[in-house]
């Protein structure tokens, strides 16, 4: 077997129960932005998810967003959108984040640009999410671009992908991590799990296909602030599945109780897909709630976090 490619590699191969967050999205240039962000995350969780223009919304470069975490001493995953690049600016920007030290990317399709602020804007998809990440593969294990001329030092990175196993059509889900996982997918992180059932059927399938344990899988966590954020998610977040009785629960609190309870919601998501077959760890998420994200990690018991080492 290689050597880990990453912090976050190797905790994938050994039996931690990993944690990873979506760091919050930064309008404007400076680096300091970034930097209040890492001190809040730095030694909580194991590595920190870098959005690329998410749900069609543009913000500070991943890439960008991945380096300064490095400098800050937090290991990022930087992710990359089919949606805005051709094949020669996803095939650059692998390589440029490989060039500033990142070790770990997830590769997906994203949003369309109606979904966004700028829906006026040309959408590419030259690759889908399948291709990049055999993209991703090729410039890392055969060491040529995908026109075939060789590098002159292929990159090395841990590729990641995502899967969605609350949006229809269902069955088709587990087919198409099966597909992710042929391509080169080495980990996955799943869409915001607010229905577990849901969860436990894609799980059920994916294990009738052979697929459960073949990568390691990270299950979305979302970290409720107000009622008015669940609600946002089911209406405004595509591919966001939010069950009615998750709104009717954070609704029938008093509004300065929320909080607590978005935190207990989150709690025991986390605390029940632990046990679930197949899944290595949880990736939390939180709209202007970093709170939430801490009081989850105290109250799930997932602190502290294993000391990261040097790889590489």
């Amino acid at each position: 077997m290689s050597e880990p490619r990453s912090h976050l590699d190797r905790l994938l191969r050994s039996d931690a129960f990993v944690v990873t967050a979506e760091m919050p999205t930064v309008d404007g240039a400076d680096p300091a932005a970034v930097h209040r962000i890492a001190e809040r995350l730095r030694g909580r969780v194991d590595a920190v998810n870098c959005t690329d223009n998410s749900a069609a919304y543009p913000h500070l470069s991943s890439v960008a967003a991945g380096h300064l975490l490095l400098d800050a001493g937090v290991e990022p995953i930087v992710q990359l959108t089919c949606r805005d690049r051709n094949r020669l600016a996803l095939q650059a920007d692998l390589l440029g984040a490989a060039a500033l030290g990142v070790r770990n990317v997830c590769l997906m399709t994203g949003d369309d640009v109606t979904a966004g602020d700028h829906p006026e804007a040309k959408p590419l998809y030259d690759l889908d999410s399948i291709h990049l990440i055999r993209t991703a593969r090729i410039l890392r294990d055969a060491g040529t671009y995908l026109s075939g001329r060789r590098l002159e030092s292929p990159p090395s990175f841990l590729i990641g992908a995502v899967e969605n196993p609350f949006a229809p059509p269902l069955e088709f889900r587990p087919m198409r991590l099966g597909k992710k996982i042929e391509a080169g997918a080495e980990f996955i992180q799943t869409q915001i799990c607010f229905d577990l059932p849901r969860l436990r059927l894609f799980l059920a399938r994916a294990e009738d296909l052979g697929l459960l344990g073949r990568v390691p899988l990270l299950v979305g966590v979302f970290v409720p602030r107000t009622a008015r954020s669940v609600r946002y998610l089911r209406d405004e977040v595509p591919g966001i599945d939010v069950p009615e009785e998750v709104l009717v629960r954070m609704a029938s609190v008093p509004e300065e109780r929320q909080w607590d309870e978005g935190v207990r919601i989150a709690t025991e998501i986390v605390q029940e897909v632990r046990e679930l077959p197949g899944v290595r760890g949880v990736h939390l998420m939180a709209i202007r709630n970093q709170e939430g994200i801490d009081a989850v990690l105290e109250g799930a018991g997932l602190l502290p976090r294993p000391v990261p080492s040097v790889v590489g």
